[in-house]
């Protein structure tokens, strides 16, 4: 019965941790953009694959969630 609660708690893991990771590498790019103006097109580009990336880990994890588990015997 323990493993119908630990879904929610995986939802906000993934979804918290994405937002870190998100976060943290849109600050990076701004980082860099500041520093050398003239790669902004390209790290730009890093940037949205780096996010895709990113989310996509979130949306395993909380597909994981959706997986039916047996409680142990």
């Amino acid at each position: 019965m323990i493993v119908g609660y630990l879904a929610p708690i995986a939802f906000g893991l993934a979804s918290i941790g994405s937002a870190i990771g998100v976060g943290m590498v849109v600050g990076k790019t701004i980082e860099s953009v500041a520093r050398q103006p003239e790669l902004q097109g390209r790290l730009t580009g890093l940037m949205f694959l780096g996010i895709a990336f990113t989310e996509a880990l979130a949306f395993i994890a909380i597909a994981v969630g959706f997986i039916p588990f047996t409680a142990p015997a």
